[in-house]
């Protein structure tokens, strides 16, 4: 009896011990740190430097338009998001269950980052091509059927969240999705959320992508860009 208990111990030890790396394997790293290979996007605009993807433009090189990095390695439903970002001047942000529209234009969810002072928008989510601002930093926020906007609940005073964001360095945003729900959260604090129930425009299911926006010369740079997506 002995014997077959601690056979068994065995069994359950080698099945426990086999059972870590799957949930490792969940989690994928989309960006290499050397290359911009699975991504697409302007090469006068986008770069790896110093092993971290970088988008950049100066007063010689404007873009017209907002310009993106899009993931080629398909799309996104129910996920959590992990990325550093770093910006300097201009608007960036993450797009996420998001539309391709060809010319590296995006339209979609997008987690905002912005380099000013004050900084009113890193954190928000806003809608590209789109709804606009879906939720302002701070707020809880449910859309109806009809697409209005209705303010359910507070995470505290915007100011105060955005003073999480260490400007001109890394931070780390964290996207959920999951369903009509979705989180957004910066260096740990929590700056969004939303309940998106207008079905006609509530994408369930898109592509993600990276922004430099037009306007003036501006850096935006991202590393450790990792994705889990949720099953149901």
């Amino acid at each position: 009896m002995r014997t077959t208990l601690l056979a068994l111990a065995g069994i359950l030890l080698i099945g426990g011990l086999g059972a870590a790396p799957q949930a490792a394997d969940d989690i994928k790293e989309l960006f290499n740190g050397k290359d911009l290979s699975g991504w697409d996007g302007d090469a006068e605009v986008w770069s790896v430097q110093d092993g971290v993807i970088t988008g950049r433009t100066t007063a010689e090189k404007p873009v017209k338009h907002n310009t993106f990095l899009i993931w080629k390695g398909g799309t996104v439903g129910d996920f959590e998001l992990h990325a550093m970002f770093k910006i300097t001047g201009g608007n960036s942000g993450i797009q996420y269950r998001s539309k391709d529209l060809g010319d590296h234009i995006v339209a979609g969810y997008q987690a905002d980052m912005v380099f000013s002072d004050p900084d009113k928008y890193t954190g928000i989510l806003y809608e590209e091509r789109g709804r606009g601002i879906l939720a302002q930093r701070g707020e809880k926020i449910e859309i109806d059927e009809a697409g209005k906007k209705n303010v359910v609940g507070s995470l505290g005073d915007s100011a105060e969240i955005a003073k999480a964001v260490k400007k001109g360095d890394w931070n780390e945003y964290m996207i959920v999705a999951r369903g009509n729900h979705i989180t957004q959260t910066i260096n740990g604090m929590q700056t969004i959320d939303l309940i998106d129930n207008e079905t006609a425009k509530a994408a369930k299911e898109g592509i993600l992508a990276l922004q430099i926006h037009m306007g003036p010369p501006m850096t935006v740079q991202f590393k450790d860009i990792k994705l889990k997506e949720l099953k149901q």
